[in-house]
């Protein structure tokens, strides 16, 4: 066995029950000793204008029989709520930087067509526009994170979206909002300066955007009660020299977070991404390992980002993640609809713990995407709504929302396939305000259940409960005709020995633990 490679260490060394008699052993150690604070935005969400992701998820026909508030579908909006997330990014991805907010205001009636050239050359009516996201957010009760159109705006055109969101001038944008039927500012704090600059956004060079962003987040103004939070572009994937420029050459105080794009694609090919529900376990141990590689592009620009903020004033958004499959037979590829396996629900939690355990830099994320569009939380068909394995995970990850992170010390077996190994368990832990310890485990392995003995003699605590989220086959979904296949159950798996916890983690699990 081995040290977790991506798990934080300088945790207290304590004493652990012998493992002989549970077969496949690890252990875990959990220090109390920390100033982190796990944000709330890591939980965040992402809805662009992309296949049904707004247009008949979030924003739905008005003869469609379902309960709405206008045209914003209310079964949903219970439904994250219930997961609690903390901010929703808007309008795109790629579609943002072709977005002018203009088109967007007024009588739906009157508002012109564009085509959307990034995801499937459709005509879009553009009545799901600022207010409407804006009434969204107010129903969710999550911040709105806008991203703004640097690819193809003018600094003028954003300087007056964010005047027209957040001033309580006398000025002729504002009296527009409030002709709109908005009288008081929105206070948008959540602000994206560009979106994929380096790609969808422009194709621009690191150099090239650093200037830019300094030209366009200079007239992107601060008003009272709506200080605003710039998000640069940052780095595809592992692109550091992206991050180095941008570190160097934008002052720490132009901006609050640095953004960082990375897509768990099965295969590794971007051609052929491969099946969301059809596919090995030579395939799915592919698919950990490139979904692992998180934690390595997490660990290296957060590295970068040191040298020139050893403060960690800017925050690592890593605002689009998830796994990017082959879309569904029979459905138009622009759409990006695919469906959601176990496989994703592991990788969910994998991911999340990875950002848990990383939680001084990274404060903020958003999963890509929310509903029927890649790894979404939500699928509907018409008025037919179901709950993914990845919206479960999410529901038993919200215990750590503005939690104090509790650092962790791992040591599990690996798992193996063809002379290829991976850690068989990830994992990270939290302490919320009243006191009760989460404790987060995945077990990557489809075959064996694995006991992790857990040492907390600085924790105080009498009780275990928890929950988990497994199914028989790696390739099983939710559908809507079986809404419930993968589900949350209650898990008794975990017991209390002496001042220790030993923990049976199923074969192919996600595991949330509440000690108190």
């Amino acid at each position: 066995m081995k040290k977790n490679p991506f798990l934080q260490l300088g945790v207290i060394a304590l004493s652990l029950l012998s493992s002989a008699s549970y077969g496949q052993t690890g252990t875990l150690n959990i220090s109390t000793d920390s100033k982190t604070t796990i944000s709330k935005h890591i939980y965040g969400q992402f809805a662009e204008h992309l296949g049904h992701g707004i247009y008949g998820g979030f924003w739905v026909d008005k003869t469609l029989p379902v309960k709405k508030q206008d045209r914003i579908r209310l079964d949903i909006v219970d439904a994250l709520k219930k997961i609690k997330i903390p901010n929703l990014r808007w309008p795109g991805g790629c579609f943002a930087d072709e977005y002018h907010w203009r088109d967007g205001i007024g009588p739906a009636t009157e508002r012109p067509r564009m085509v959307n050239t990034n995801w499937g050359g459709i005509t879009e009516d553009n009545s799901f526009g600022t207010h409407e996201f804006l009434e969204l957010c107010d129903l969710l009760g999550c911040e709105p994170y806008i991203a703004g159109n640097v690819g193809s705006g003018t600094v003028d055109e954003m300087s007056k979206w964010i005047e027209y969101l957040n001033s309580n001038s006398t000025s002729t944008v504002v009296q527009l909002r409030k002709k709109n039927g908005h009288p008081a500012p929105y206070k948008v704090t959540f602000w994206g300066v560009g979106n994929e600059s380096w790609g969808c956004g422009g194709n621009m060079t690191p150099e090239y955007y650093t200037d830019l962003f300094k030209r366009y987040a200079s007239f992107a103004k601060d008003y009272p009660g709506g200080r605003l939070k710039k998000i640069a572009s940052g780095p595809n994937s592992d692109d550091y020299h992206w991050t180095e420029v941008c570190m160097k050459n934008i002052p720490n105080w132009m901006m609050s977070g640095l953004s960082l794009h990375y897509y768990t694609i099965p295969t590794g090919n971007w051609g052929k991404k491969g099946s969301a529900t059809d596919f090995s376990e030579k395939e799915y141990f592919g698919t950990m390992v490139n979904c692992l590689k998180m934690e390595e592009l997490v660990t290296k620009h957060s590295a970068i980002m040191d040298k020139y903020d050893p403060e960690k004033k800017v925050a690592l958004v890593v605002d689009e993640w998830g796994v990017w499959t082959d879309p569904e037979p029979g459905t138009n590829p622009g759409f990006l609809y695919q469906q959601n396996s176990l496989r994703d629900a592991l990788i969910a939690g994998t991911t999340l713990n990875i950002f848990n355990n990383h939680s001084d830099r990274v404060r903020m994320a958003a999963l890509a995407q929310t509903i029927n569009v890649l790894q979404a939380l939500i699928l509907t068909d018409k008025e037919k709504m179901v709950l993914t394995p990845t919206y479960h995970v999410f529901d038993m990850y919200k215990v750590h929302q503005d939690a104090k992170y509790l650092p962790i010390k791992l040591s599990v077996p690996d798992y193996e396939v063809d002379g290829k190994k991976i850690e068989a368990v990830n994992a990270s832990a939290s302490q919320d305000a009243s006191g009760k310890v989460h404790i987060s485990l995945v077990n990557l392995d489809p075959h064996n259940t694995i006991t992790i003995t857990t040492g907390l003699s600085d924790v105080k605590w009498q009780t275990v409960s928890g929950q988990v989220l497994t199914s028989a086959n790696l390739t099983d979904v939710n559908t809507f005709k079986d809404t419930n296949k993968i589900h949350l159950s209650t898990f008794s798996g975990a017991k209390k020995d002496g001042d220790k916890l030993v923990v049976s983690l199923p074969a192919k699990s996600v595991v949330t633990l509440e000690l108190k």
